[in-house]
């Protein structure tokens, strides 16, 4: 299904520009904030012009001082959509945020949200909650399982930070602390907020203020780049192998000006596929073990010097773990591991190490990318009116329509597959996937959160029927918001990635047939 929802919004989110939003008297003064309206202030301080969510009356009090903030809030068919959607919106903006009442809205995001902490999404979960007062005694209230701390015990295993806003008086020292986490480490933080805390003025006022970050022992850091050096500087086939952490951390550039000076071929994975602009004369393709284009395989597997930055090697990732890459030839740089040629050193974060690396840029002679991986000008694909229709021709179309101003967002299965290796976006950040987590249902949902976050761009949407039939009814939040992405659905009739794995005529598989082009019809 192709269409053209709804015509292209111009200006922010229908609330004028940004500059007026923020300028208008909001529901907060600086000197007198309630804890509900530093929360706001507090993503408002983070670019976060936007939230998720479902409302659901432990959180409405809260709801209502979004709506009458600058914050644009965007209400959901479903709680997990507002969760993809949120993880989407963090992967252009930098961070995202959602809000959901009391454990039938939040435990209703608890797949989302893990998706955002696996694949390393900075998303603030905004959950409503029972008052302080109201839980005395212990009582049967309504949503409560088992205790009220039920909720609260699951995300702290989802999220890297939490914080249940029960004392006033560390309110905003708490609300502080998981903003800082999530926006420095990239993944998800979760903020409980009693409804009897809302609108509570704490008689302390704690302004918003950031950590440092540690960096680790700098000479030490220094010493393992003059050995990184001295691999680079006596390798003759090097190659790099890009993640998805260059994309959070902001660092595409840096890697880009490091490739450069190098003079180096790279390849990403994935899930870090368009890190470097995919049209750059040093992109040779997406690596990933038997999935990659045989060239790509070869060349990155008989490298004498692999530097993996950045990278998060699952099985997705790595075909499965049919990467055969040696041990003694990577030099693996990322924010969990550093390990050069087998040895270990000392965690350090990507920003100092690639920093370091581009000082002491060993002197390179020419290096040549090999003919066959060099970027070329794809043949047109003629229309053929009786040529069957498969997933490899459609690819080959989308990609004569890609252009800078496009963002691709694939579904897990044929859809990311596919797309992932056959589309070329063009710019940093263009391609959008759960390559890690491989969520089904994350797409449309994904797709909303996109569009929102760019509302410039022009956003293609991929996905299976059955990912669709998971979460499509988002289409009516997004033609609610008046946005105008284009969906294509790879029609199997049921899980086609699942037949491929399990072979055979299992009912279980099938789905009911649906008439996908009527659907803009009933919008």
């Amino acid at each position: 299904m192709s269409s053209k929802l709804h015509p292209q919004r111009s200006s922010l989110h229908n609330k004028g520009n940004a500059k007026e939003a923020l300028s208008k008297k909001s529901v907060f003064d600086p000197k007198k904030l309630s804890i509900g309206s530093y929360i706001i202030h507090c993503l408002l301080q983070n670019n976060a012009h936007d939230i998720f969510g479902v409302p659901g009356d432990y959180i409405l009090s809260f709801f209502t001082l979004l709506e009458q903030s600058p914050l644009n809030v965007i209400t959901t068919t479903r709680e997990d959509s507002a969760g993809f959607a949120a993880d989407a919106y963090a992967r252009i903006k930098g961070i995202g945020s959602l809000c959901v009442t009391y454990n039938v809205g939040g435990l209703n995001v608890v797949n989302a949200v893990a998706c955002a902490y696996a694949e390393k999404s900075p998303v603030v979960v905004i959950c409503g909650s029972p008052g302080v007062n109201e839980r005395i005694n212990d009582p049967l209230l309504h949503h409560k399982v088992r205790n009220f701390n039920t909720q609260l015990k699951i995300f702290e295993q989802l999220c890297i930070s939490v914080a249940v806003l029960s004392d006033p008086e560390t309110a905003f020292q708490e609300i502080n602390r998981v903003f800082e986490d999530v926006t420095q480490l990239k993944r998800p933080g979760y903020i409980e907020l009693p409804r009897d805390m809302v609108n509570v003025i704490p008689s302390t006022y704690a302004r918003l203020k950031r950590k440092i970050l540690m960096t680790g022992d700098l000479e030490k850091l220094c010493e393992a780049v003059n050995e990184v050096v001295l691999h680079l500087s006596k390798c003759k086939k090097p190659v790099m192998l890009v993640g998805v952490e260059i994309q959070r951390y902001g660092l595409q550039d840096e890697l880009q000006a490091l490739a450069e000076a190098l003079r180096i071929p790279v390849a990403a994975t994935l899930l870090g596929k368009s890190v470097l602009d995919e049209k750059h004369a040093q992109y040779i393709g997406v690596y990933g073990g038997v999935y990659s284009d045989k060239e790509v395989n070869e060349f990155v597997e008989n490298s004498d010097c692999i530097m993996i930055i950045g990278t998060i090697m699952s099985d997705v990732n790595t075909g499965m773990f049919s990467a055969n890459l040696d041990p003694k030839m990577c030099i693996n740089v990322s924010e969990d591991d550093f390990v050069i040629c087998g040895r270990k050193y000392d965690r350090t974060n990507l920003q100092d190490f690639i920093h370091i690396l581009l000082k002491q840029v060993p002197k390179i002679t020419e290096r040549h990318i090999p003919e066959c991986l060099q970027q070329k000008k794809k043949t047109l694909l003629s229309l053929e009116g009786t040529a069957p229709i498969t997933i490899a021709r459609a690819i080959s179309l989308l990609n004569q329509k890609l252009d800078p101003n496009t963002i691709v967002v694939a579904e897990i299965g044929d859809s990311l597959f596919s797309a992932g290796i056959g589309l070329k976006t063009i710019g940093q950040g263009k391609f959008i996937g759960s390559a890690y987590y491989a969520s089904m249902g994350f797409s449309i949902p994904a797709t909303l959160g996109v569009q929102v976050a760019s509302p410039s761009s022009r956003v293609v949407s991929i996905c299976g029927d059955g990912s669709f039939q998971m979460s499509g009814m988002e289409l009516s939040t997004i033609v609610r918001q008046k946005l105008n992405p284009i969906i294509v659905i790879f029609d199997n009739n049921g899980y086609g990635m699942q037949r491929a794995l399990k072979p055979g005529k299992w009912k279980f598989n099938d789905i009911l047939p649906w008439k996908y082009s009527k659907i803009v019809e009933v919008l």
